[in-house]
């Protein structure tokens, strides 16, 4: 999927060679990262695209040579400003934790008597340990601005944090390296038999989509056998069941209500071939119509609002909706 797009915003930064700036992507084992740079150019043809070098990343193996690439300016925002007072990370803290030259989105699991903190990754699915000082509060660039704006966050966390509970770990234990079990409270993996839920899966072409199914019965440590509600078995003549790790089983999300409809960049499930997929709003149309844009295969879709509802992340045994400056990339279109 290329990175050129042109934007329909109103709103465009401005950048000048010499800016430092922190540059994202949209590639695969990169997603939800951010590494630092300095802005070389602005391309003539095409002035919404910038020429930019990264500080830490190489051409090649060698590390002789830093890494210039040509980048929209979506993918752009200024570094951050300090914070004006020293903030008190929690549990459920949304971050950005420094790790392999990169600020990658994650949200603190847990933390320790040591003053460390446990953060989960969400799209590796990895859970590693950091020192306070790798971490900073995720913040989003949105039109020029810092949201939410740095007072307003302290204001409340300070509001937030008496009586909030939080989950540590003794002196000489230790958490989970990558790709072990998170330590997440136990209602995420509560399920029990009859209990409808979705399940996703990694398997190609279909990653990403949540089926409909139901719990049958436990079939090993942190594993059920489940049975879909819309998939077959290869005869057409029951529902297909399979073993599906907890990892990859929530509950059915709320139901909610959509008054005024959806507006462009909601990020929304859309109902599509006996699943739901993980898109965003690109263009309102008439007839409560919405075109939507999926990332993963950089396609449009149109749907009616009926086979639409807003998206939710099932995190640490809550409902959670993500930012819509988070599709940021998605901006494009006509």
């Amino acid at each position: 999927m290329s990175k050129s797009k042109t934007s329909s915003s109103s709103w465009l930064p401005h950048f000048n060679p010499g800016d430092r700036v922190e540059i994202s992507s949209d590639e695969p084992g990169f997603r939800g990262s951010w590494f630092a740079g300095t802005v070389i150019r602005r391309e003539v043809k095409n002035p919404n695209r910038y020429v930019v070098q990264y500080d830490k990343l190489y051409e090649d193996e060698s590390g002789e040579k830093l890494l210039q690439e040509t980048v929209d300016w979506v993918e752009l925002r200024p570094p951050p400003p300090p914070e004006k007072k020293k903030v008190q990370l929690k549990f459920g803290d949304e971050v950005e934790a420094f790790h392999s030259d990169g600020w990658w989105e994650g949200a603190i699991t847990a933390e320790h008597a040591d003053g460390k903190f446990a953060v989960f990754f969400r799209s590796s699915k990895e859970q590693i340990v950091f020192e306070g000082k790798e971490l900073r509060l995720r913040r989003e660039w949105v039109e020029g601005k810092w949201e939410p704006p740095f007072e307003q966050r302290q204001r409340e966390k300070e509001a937030k944090s008496q009586g909030t509970n939080s989950t540590k770990v003794g002196k000489g234990e230790k958490l989970s390296e990558p790709e072990a079990k998170p330590n997440l409270p136990e209602e995420v993996v509560k399920f029990t038999q009859g209990m409808q839920v979705e399940v996703t899966t990694d398997d190609e072409g279909f990653k990403g989509a949540w089926f409909a199914a139901t719990i049958i019965e436990p079939s090993g440590e942190d594993q059920f056998l489940i049975e879909y509600k819309t998939l077959t078995n290869d005869d057409d003549t029951e529902f297909l069941r399979e073993e599906i790790r907890t990892c990859h089983i929530r509950p059915c999300p709320p139901e909610t209500i959509i008054v005024d409809g959806f507006k462009v960049m909601d990020e929304v499930d859309a109902y599509y071939n006996e699943c739901w997929w993980v898109g965003v709003i690109a263009k309102v149309l008439i007839n409560c119509k919405y075109m939507v844009y999926f990332k993963d295969t950089d396609e449009k879709i149109t749907f009616k609002q009926a086979d639409l509802r807003p998206h939710q992340d099932w995190l640490y045994g809550k409902w959670v909706v993500p930012s819509k400056v988070r599709n940021f990339v998605l901006l494009t279109y006509y």
